[in-house]
């Protein structure tokens, strides 16, 4: 018959024998000796070590009148280990001259971790749990709240239902780690390790909250109201935590989709040159096609140029969700900034090349002689290609547009005027005047001479293109054509409806505004155009 003893470990009250008392005493005696040489977090470890002891023994405890034996104290350090296992002492524990083998357990318990949360503690719970960096977790969270708001409750029902770990033993298990002796001691060092740096740190501001605490029992008054302003700026404090985190979150949104479209604009622009595309298949603007850099050169160094600040903001976005997230090396630093400024100069150089290439204007001038009759009536029209570039109502713009003709990207433009004059001979002609700009005169007169301008002869029909084609390379160049159209004196031309927005201000006897001289029939006199059915459409009107 053995004497039974209450006792009260970790918080927990237990009936043992003497026999058992008396071996978890020599065992806890031991673990403190074997701390002796390192005070620090000393009493911290063993109310660590009871509490974890005090777990144990309550498992095993199925009933609160059983009385804990000699064999669950066996079982318990079996499990905890023995302080030699992790420390030499004069005096070890040992149990008739043998050592228990330690039984490790490193299963996992899902836990909210404390003391890395944003909100509840819920993602790096689950990051320890799947051995993971926490900011990969609430991006996670981040996205599917984005995608549809799934992940808001799917956090708000994990935080209500997990358990914060607190005790040593729970982070222990939370990590997955073994909770034995070695491993509680290694925590709560660790813990006061990190705690001395940060009491060094604020060392003026806990002799102000001392200070402050012996006043606060001077007047529970003023203590009341001290503790309000406390609370107060807590909350405050906390409120622009959260503010800054959201901040944050936005911050690797906004960047990371920037940084996603430049990647793919770089394959779609200019990196295909690369692997053997042809140009035409390159949507490339004509700023590009214009240097003579390569066209997937230029795109990289958009790229970086754009790219660079959105990735450096991505960073900042991470650093400020997790204080896991290192900063750039200053290596990296000034090696990123170098290839930024590479990148800078490359395109001023072509932004300048760009410039020049425009700078002084051109011309060329063709003109034509016409088969048709004298005296015969000559009716001016113009037309379309549709193929190239549809339009519902042709008419003169100053705007310029990408088309595709037999599969070569060119500058479609419908900036034509016409005029008409009389000829100082008995024969019909056409005079085309084509402009461009170039870096010299002789290279703007070149330019100007590849423009693509066309028209045909029907009878007594002239069919001018109301367009012309012209290189992409030369889209920004202010090319116009300008066509004048002679006929000789007592001749006859009517204008049809298609060429009312290209006259450009075709003298006539009448003073008739242009868009007024379409569907009407001209007469060439000494004096001008002169119209022959203009008076019956007024009488008509009258």
């Amino acid at each position: 018959m053995n004497k039974t003893i209450n006792i009260n470990l970790g918080g927990y009250f237990f009936h043992i024998d003497e026999l058992a008392y008396q071996k978890l005493r020599r065992y806890l005696d031991a673990i403190a000796k074997s701390l002796s040489d390192d005070p620090q977090g000393k009493n911290e470890i063993i109310a660590d070590i009871e509490m974890r002891i005090s777990e144990l023994l309550s498992e095993k405890i199925a009933d609160a009148r059983q009385v804990v034996n000699e064999q669950d104290i066996s079982d318990i350090i079996k499990i905890m280990g023995e302080p030699e296992d992790y420390a030499e002492t004069e005096e070890g524990y040992t149990e008739t001259g043998s050592s228990y083998q330690r039984k490790q357990s490193s299963s996992k318990k899902l836990y909210r971790d404390g003391d890395d949360k944003f909100i509840g503690g819920v993602a790096a719970g689950i990051a320890h749990y799947f051995d993971v960096d926490v900011i990969w977790i609430r991006l996670a969270f981040i996205l599917f709240f984005i995608g549809g708001g799934f992940s808001f409750l799917l956090y708000i029902i994990l935080w209500i239902l997990l358990p914060e770990a607190k005790t040593t033993a729970e982070k222990l298990q939370m990590e997955g780690a073994p909770v034995n002796i070695d491993n509680i001691e290694k925590k709560i060092r660790k813990e006061f390790s990190s705690m001395t740096d940060s009491i060094k740190d604020g060392a003026s501001e806990v002799t102000k909250k001392v200070n402050e605490g012996f006043k606060k029992n001077s007047g529970k008054a003023k203590s009341g109201f001290q503790e309000f302003l406390d609370t107060l700026g807590n909350i405050i404090v906390a409120f622009f935590k959260i503010i800054g985190k959201f901040i944050g979150v936005i911050l690797i949104i906004v960047s990371a989709s920037v940084l996603i479209s430049f990647i793919i604009g770089i394959f779609s622009i200019g990196s295909l040159e690369i692997i053997g595309f042809e140009e035409e298949y390159l949507q490339m603007p004509p700023f590009l096609h214009n240097s003579i850099l390569p066209d997937w050169l230029l795109a990289l160094c958009i790229f970086i140029l754009a790219g660079f600040p959105f990735l450096i903001l991505f960073v900042l976005g991470l650093r400020i969700l997790s204080s896991n997230v290192r900063q750039f090396s200053k290596t990296t630093s000034l090696s990123l900034f170098g290839i930024w400024v590479i990148a800078l100069l490359m395109i001023i150089f072509t932004g300048i090349e760009h410039g020049t290439s425009y700078a002084v204007a051109g011309n060329k001038i063709e003109t034509k002689s016409l088969e048709i009759q004298p005296k015969d009536t000559i009716k001016l029209s113009v037309i379309n290609d549709d193929s190239l570039l549809y339009q519902s109502r042709l008419r003169r713009t100053y705007r310029t547009e990408e088309v595709y003709d037999d599969g070569v990207l060119k500058s479609y433009s419908n900036n034509i005027k016409i005029d008409v004059e009389r000829s100082n001979s008995d024969d019909y002609s056409v005079k085309i005047r084509k402009t461009s700009r170039g870096r010299n005169r002789g290279n703007a007169n070149k330019t100007a001479g590849e423009i693509e301008y066309y028209f045909k002869i029907d009878e007594n029909k002239l069919i001018l293109n109301g367009y012309f084609l012209s290189n992409i390379k030369n889209m920004y160049k202010e090319e116009k054509i300008y066509i004048t159209l002679y006929i000789p004196e007592n001749s006859t031309i009517y204008f049809d409806t298609t060429t009312m927005s290209f006259l450009n201000d075709v003298q006539n006897t009448d003073d008739i505004y242009d868009n007024d001289m379409v569907a009407h029939y001209f007469l060439m006199t000494e004096k001008g155009l002169d119209c022959t059915d203009c008076e019956d459409e007024t009488n008509n009107e009258e």
